[in-house]
């Protein structure tokens, strides 16, 4: 994907909206695959979610080691050529347990090597200002059909409002 070829079709303010637009430009036949959805002026942001103690940080390692143990453990159940379902099925309860004990332990060391400098837990996403519809050869046609598709109103069947486009087809 060359980026510098790549022209500007539309600005929506979110995925959803410019996943609408590439939808309708399937619709309508379009080559959709010389498209790209690019999110702009994308930011980090940290949504806290509560305070991290002891018995948090311990359940969280618990909660993240559980299901590798188990998988672990019921891979190396089935290489038992003489009875791999029965075996199978008791060493992965064996790497549930011990997945969930090792995690909950690796939790409290990471927690207490900390040292009270990150009290809380949080969720990361990444957070663009705007995204645009990109296309690189036949961005005319493109601008064409997104511009008739700023003439449909909001119906009871589904359809959206063109006034969530932001600033219209590119004009460049």
């Amino acid at each position: 994907m060359n980026e510098q070829a790549r022209r500007t079709i539309a600005s929506y303010t979110t995925c959803q909206d410019a996943a609408r637009a590439v939808d309708h430009l399937a619709d309508q036949g379009f080559p959709v695959e010389r498209v790209a959805i690019i999110g702009q002026n994308v930011r980090l942001g940290e949504q806290v979610t509560g305070r991290m103690g002891h018995g948090g940080a311990a359940l969280h390692g618990a909660a993240s080691d559980a299901l590798p143990g188990a998988l672990t453990g019921w891979i190396f159940g089935l290489l038992n050529w003489l009875d791999p379902f029965v075996s199978g099925l008791l060493l992965a309860l064996y790497g549930l347990v011990f997945g969930a004990l090792g995690g909950a332990l690796l939790g409290l060391l990471v927690y207490a090597a900390q040292r009270g400098r990150r009290n809380f837990a949080s969720v990361r996403s990444m957070q663009p200002s705007r995204y645009d519809v990109v296309d690189d050869a036949v961005a005319e046609q493109a601008v064409q059909l997104l511009g008739a598709l700023r003439n449909v109103t909001s119906t009871s069947s589904g359809a959206w409002k063109s006034s969530r486009l932001q600033g219209g087809p590119a004009v460049t």
